[in-house]
């Protein structure tokens, strides 16, 4: 069974055993809809209540009633298992299923290279292509450059603009 890390634990709140959370979720209220998380250490905690501090989750786990419970558990990365995944809407993607995927040309068909990361702080999403002939190249996922997303054939289809890649590419 496979884990997702969704966050960190990074501090203790107050006194009653709660533990403050960075998400690395862009839905911080996915806490909401799972009843349980797994810790870097092995060990899985119940999640008896969920309250949110600016963009934290403050989380209370069963068993950990005292700041000295809590303060154990700072530095721990926080995992879910894949059956707790969310089903995304259409047109939407989990980052680890889209890297690795093969870039093609949807003219030619040409592999243009593979998926290696996905950034996430500008307007849209920017997806980090390894090129075949070397060298990297950013496209951003927007529906100009992005033709097509089949997750399960692992395949990305693009339409660049003339000049885009040319150096590294011919098109």
């Amino acid at each position: 069974m496979e884990k997702i890390k969704i966050g960190k634990i990074v501090n203790a709140v107050a006194l009653k055993g709660e533990v403050k959370v960075y998400s690395y979720s862009d839905y911080k209220e996915r806490f909401e809809e799972i009843d349980r998380v797994i810790l870097s250490d092995g060990r899985e905690f119940k999640i008896e209540n969920v309250r949110y501090q600016k963009n934290m989750a403050i989380i209370k786990f069963k068993g950990v009633d005292d700041r000295n419970g809590a303060e154990a558990l700072k530095e721990k990365e926080v995992f879910i298992t894949e059956e707790d995944l969310r089903e995304l809407p259409d047109d939407t993607f989990y980052i680890r299923d889209l890297i690795g995927c093969k870039v093609c040309d949807s003219e030619s068909g040409m592999t243009i290279g593979v998926v290696s990361d996905v950034l996430q702080n500008t307007a849209q999403d920017i997806y980090q292509v390894d090129l075949e002939k070397g060298g990297q190249v950013l496209i951003p996922a927007v529906e100009e450059f992005i033709k097509s997303v089949d997750i399960d054939e692992k395949v990305v289809e693009v339409s660049l603009i003339p000049g885009f890649i040319d150096e590294a590419f011919e098109i």
